[in-house]
């Protein structure tokens, strides 16, 4: 198993979408982040059913970064609980798992 993780997030609009992705990549907490549109939510919350568009983040990071981008998401979310949930990926190309851990090292200046 690789050490790279999937994390899954969704988001209410484009804005929040490009705010989290950017701050997720400059701060280093993810190597890259792709925003899918246009996805249909079906959920409950606080005893009603909800059914909203959103979009989703399918970030690419690494285990020891988690911690930290999770409080980061939940800075700059605008929902009360956030889904922000971290899958381990069972294997990748060698090349693009490296990149990945070199992307989301911590820089020190």
């Amino acid at each position: 198993m690789s050490a790279v993780r999937v994390v899954f997030i969704t988001v209410p609009s484009t804005e929040v979408a490009h705010q989290i992705a950017r701050a997720l990549v400059e701060e280093r907490l993810a190597a890259c982040v792709n925003i899918l549109p246009a996805i249909k939510s079906v959920y409950r919350f606080e005893g009603a059913l909800h059914e909203d568009d959103e979009l989703l983040l399918v970030v690419k990071s690494v285990p020891h970064r988690l911690t930290t981008l999770f409080a980061r998401v939940v800075e700059l979310h605008p929902y009360k609980v956030p889904e922000c949930i971290a899958l381990p990926v069972e294997s990748g190309l060698p090349r693009y798992l490296e990149w990945v851990a070199g992307e989301t090292q911590r820089v020190v200046v």
